[in-house]
């Protein structure tokens, strides 16, 4: 098959699920709904694998996502089959052929017959003891790698899945690979794109990225909630994809939810750091003159994203132990409820560390306390409700010994008799577990070998290796804002931007797009990168980098050692970042009156 006899092809991808946890009902409503050639499935984050780590060491038939096959295939795997739908997940986990044999057994039971292919190969644990001798460090930190490594895969790319669908397999099972790949590899399959075909591989990836959060792309976090209508009944996402790279975002119809070009734009900018260089295993892609139209209603048409060749290495996520962690929550009611709650909370510190010491045990390795609902935390200086009437005081450590949290989980409940007045929620002592952190670091494609199994058939996958180191992108020309005599307003970013935020391990990625072109100019001017990492200083212990985005007229900020460590470093109430957008848009700009009234 060849790009060239399919112009007039339309493939319709479902995106079920943005991660293990993700509602029942998104696959059920797009295999009813959706009239879908392809149903694509994320489910994997870096605790994630530990903890199927953990369920395999445990159990030798388990450390796969059995969601997936107990709750979402139990369900439409008789209508995927009579439809015709093909399925692509990476709900294998660390143990994929469990989760194949598993769909295969519950195909039996169903009186199906069923197609299944596993991707393996991303597996780097057996590597690790040569790494470590190789001396390999940390992406971010340069750490060393820890003495006990729980797991190590690497993010594979798409080549293996449009080989599992060359193959013929109707279900196919990966291991870690980048989100957006179970996307681009039945695109590659579809329209027979080449492996260097990278314009069209970064479209491609493109259409996965959309698709890979849910309902990010169907309302789901858009800063205009209010204009989200029938939340309860979102619309999952659909992609209509065409030969050439360019694809229309919908939904089901009759669903709720929103699909507007602000909705896609906001989750286009989503953690990819550098829009001009989004490193993939397959492309490196240039998202930075994506071009959105709406083309009728909960319909958005996206063209325009170029790539380039990919780096030499994959990405590895390894994690390990470091320690124990345990969090506590106490509500806080009456006058003062936030200074109050401050001051259980260094109590409860203090008398653990004189426990700690009578018990012949080191002090806390990190300690945190935050006063939910104060403001005091995430907003810090810019905090407008310091003197709240209730407030959630949550307390958050680490030790390296269980034993000490032990007795540091045992003085919560004590507070509710103890100290200030209207302390209650005391929901059960907090259980101390262990301290899971992430290393991730670079490896040479050359040494992973990528095969793909059908039943008693092992097919190798061909990944290009040896590539160059992707070379920086030069420096947009970006034209200055007209300067505007008269007298200006301040109001609040969010009035005139829309904005979303996430994580890149221990940076914040946060998004802004203008909610008209022209204002872009004015509004780029003063979101510098100095004003920006002013606003979010309390938070962001790094540099901030502003990458421009001139085809939605955006802007995407990067900030660095702005997550207290990042995902499972983290003892933040927010580790991932998500409210980190919401603040920044409450940072004042001034603006000409005139645009305030053209809001209407």
């Amino acid at each position: 098959m060849t790009a060239g006899n399919t112009a007039d092809k339309v493939v319709r991808i479902g995106g079920a699920s943005g991660f293990w946890g993700d509602s029942s009902v998104g696959a059920p409503q797009l295999v009813r709904l959706g009239q879908l050639d392809y149903l694509v499935f994320d489910y994997l984050a870096e605790l994630t694998m530990s903890i199927l780590a953990a369920q395999r060491a445990k159990e030798p038939a388990l450390g796969y996502a059995t969601d997936f096959v107990t709750v979402t295939m139990k369900a439409i795997l008789k209508d995927v089959m009579a439809q015709g739908i093909r399925v692509i997940s990476n709900a294998g986990g660390v143990n994929p052929q469990a989760c194949a044999q598993a769909i295969a057994a519950l195909a039996a039971e169903q009186g199906l017959s069923v197609k299944v292919a596993v991707v393996e190969g991303d597996d780097a644990m057996p590597l690790v003891p040569q790494l470590r001798e190789e001396g390999i460090t940390e992406l971010q930190s340069g750490a060393s790698l820890p003495a006990k490594v729980l797991t190590a895969n690497a993010y594979l790319g798409a080549l293996p899945v449009k080989q599992a669908l060359d193959a013929g397999a109707q279900i196919v099972i990966t291991g870690r690979c980048v989100d957006s790949a179970v996307t681009l590899g039945a695109l590659m399959h579809e329209f027979g794109w080449d492996a260097r075909d990278y314009d069209r591989l970064a479209r491609g990836s493109l259409a996965g990225h959309i698709i890979e959060c849910g309902c990010q792309a169907t309302g789901g976090l858009h800063t205009d909630w209010e204009s989200v209508p029938d939340w309860a009944h979102i619309g999952y996402p659909i992609l209509e994809c065409h030969a050439n790279g360019s694809f229309v975002a919908t939904k089901p119809p009759g669903t709720g939810g929103l699909v507007t070009t602000a909705v896609i734009a906001e989750q286009m900018l989503y953690e990819i750091g550098d829009p001009r260089r989004y490193l993939l295993p397959d492309v490196t892609c240039d998202f930075s003159q994506v071009r959105l139209e709406q083309v009728g209603e909960h319909r958005v048409r996206v063209q325009g994203a170029h790539g380039i060749a990919p780096g030499p290495a994959y990405k590895v996520s390894s994690t390990y132990v470091d320690g124990f962690r345990c969090s506590a929550q106490l509500t806080v009611v009456g006058v003062d409820a936030a200074r109050k709650a401050q001051r259980t909370g260094e109590a409860i510190l203090e008398r653990s560390r004189e426990l700690f010491a009578q018990n012949g045990l080191a002090d806390f390795s990190r300690t945190l306390i935050e006063v939910l609902g104060s403001e005091q935390g995430n907003f810090g200086p810019h905090a407008r409700t310091a003197h709240v009437r209730e407030a959630v005081l949550r307390v958050a450590v680490m030790h390296p010994q269980k034993a000490a949290l032990e007795i540091f989980a045992r003085e919560i409940a004590p507070a509710g008799t103890s100290w200030a007045p209207g302390t209650t929620g005391a929901d059960g002592r907090p259980r101390p577990a262990p301290a899971i952190k992430q290393f991730a670091f670079l490896l040479d494609k050359a040494r992973l070998a990528l095969r793909v199994v059908i039943g008693d058939e092992v097919l190798p996958v061909e990944v290009p290796s040896g590539q160059p180191v992707v070379p920086p992108a030069s420096t947009a020309s970006i034209p200055p804002a007209t300067p505007i005599d008269g007298p200006f307003a301040k109001v609040p970013l969010v009035r005139l931007a829309w904005g979303r935020s996430g994580d890149k391990g221990d940076s914040s990625n946060i998004g802004i797009i203008a909610r008209k072109p022209e204002w872009l100019p004015l509004l780029r001017e003063q979101l510098t990168e100095e004003r920006v990492a002013q606003w979010l200083a309390h938070l962001v212990h790094g540099t901030v980098t502003r990458f421009d985005v001139p085809g939605i007229h955006a802007m995407n900020f990067l900030c660095t050692r702005a997550l207290d460590g990042g995902g499972m470093a983290s003892l933040r109430n927010d580790p991932l970042g998500k409210g980190m957008g919401q603040i920044l848009l409450t940072m004042p700009v001034r603006v000409p009156p005139q645009w305030l009234a053209d809001q209407g």
